[in-house]
């Protein structure tokens, strides 16, 4: 697989690059500055792995090249080892082609952004909001074997043990990389423990991965366009519940976007909680109409964030999953609702890099 020149040019940028950070690191002007020591250790972590690949791949192609010369030997036997070698060599090639265009792959400024979690019942009554009881333990196994912090800042229960909806901040490392494909429409086939037919039942509940960034503080939200409620928080959450006031919900009136926050031990930091996650949903709809704008004609498999979409169906009689928009199906199904997740997140991001992979070899072949 021949390189573009696209790439190769990339490379030679990021080359230059590491060597300049490697002599500025050593700089003790730049080391007495924390802030500029700590921005271009970053930058340098980050083209680390890009260099090494692309030292990997020069020493793969003068090896190939040092073995074509020998094709030319006088020697039978070297060229029938110089052959071998090329055979060899030429797939290890291919791979490390390929391995520098994912490495160089646009990257998704919010992939770092811790996340709220947002699970809401669906169409299916009870059932629905047991299943988004399913959904909320599932997602807090997942978070924890993955190291980060899931914290409920919002939950409206059922008298049958399920959430009409439940909200989570979930703080970490990578949070949003693993859980942005997760929004959309998750469907539940199985038999009500109120049916006394045996028929299975089909529910649903919506997910919505909304990322926490930076980009919160631009987001200018003016007081007069906010209605702010008090009352006294309904679920699990220490002593104060029950006991004032303290839970906030605010509407947006321009937009009807509502947050509330009943988890936190103040009214003030209820609602600075309930604020940030009015912003974030803001910001996250006018995220959404510019890549639906952009991407129109051209949708990828995965990504879309659309949260009509019906994504993945969890059949419990058949112990299965299925995942939709990828064609995938594991029956296992147990595994997954315990945490297990990677086994069904790993095959999306393989998708999705595949497809941006496909686009910007087109993009080459059209340079």
């Amino acid at each position: 697989m021949p390189i573009s020149e696209r790439v190769l040019r990339r490379l030679e940028e990021s080359a230059d690059r590491y060597i300049e950070i490697q002599a500025l690191l050593g700089d003790p002007d730049v080391v007495e500055d924390q802030q500029q020591f700590k921005t271009l250790s970053q930058e340098y972590s980050e083209l680390e792995p890009i260099v090494t690949a692309y030292e990997k791949l020069r020493a793969l192609e003068s090896d190939i090249q040092n073995a074509q010369e020998l094709l030319n030997s006088q020697d039978g036997d070297m060229r029938v080892l110089a052959q071998d070698e090329i055979e060899q060599l030429t797939p290890r090639l291919a791979g490390a082609v390929s391995d520098i265009e994912k490495l160089l792959l646009p990257t998704d400024p919010d992939d770092n952004a811790n996340v709220y979690l947002e699970i809401r019942a669906g169409t299916g009554g009870d059932e629905a909001a047991l299943f988004a009881g399913d959904l909320v333990k599932m997602y807090e196994r997942y978070a924890q074997s993955q190291g980060w912090v899931a914290r409920l800042i919002s939950v409206k229960p059922t008298s049958q043990g399920g959430f009409k909806e439940a909200i989570f901040r979930i703080t970490g490392s990578d949070v949003f990389s693993r859980l942005k494909f997760e929004s959309g429409v998750h469907r539940v086939q199985r038999i009500p423990i109120t049916e006394s037919q045996g028929r299975v039942h089909t529910s649903a509940c919506t997910v919505a991965i909304l990322p926490e960034t930076e980009e919160l503080t631009e987001v200018e939200v003016k007081d007069s366009d906010l209605r702010i409620d008090t009352y006294r928080a309904s679920g699990a959450g220490g002593q104060h519940v029950n006991k004032t006031d303290s839970a906030v919900r605010i509407t947006h009136l321009p937009t009807g976007v509502v947050a509330e926050c009943q988890e936190e031990r103040s009214q003030h930091q209820n609602k600075e909680r309930a604020l940030a996650l009015v912003k974030s949903k803001l910001l996250d709809e006018k995220k959404r109409d510019q890549e639906q704008a952009r991407t129109k004609d051209r949708k990828l498999q995965v990504g879309s964030g659309d949260r009509s979409e019906r994504i993945r169906t969890y059949n419990f009689p058949q112990g299965r999953l299925t995942d939709h928009r990828v064609g995938l199906t594991l029956y296992k199904l147990d595994e997954i609702l315990a945490g297990s997740l990677d086994q069904v997140i790993d095959p999306l991001v393989q998708v999705h890099q595949a497809d941006l992979l496909r686009e910007l070899r087109l993009e080459d072949s059209v340079m």
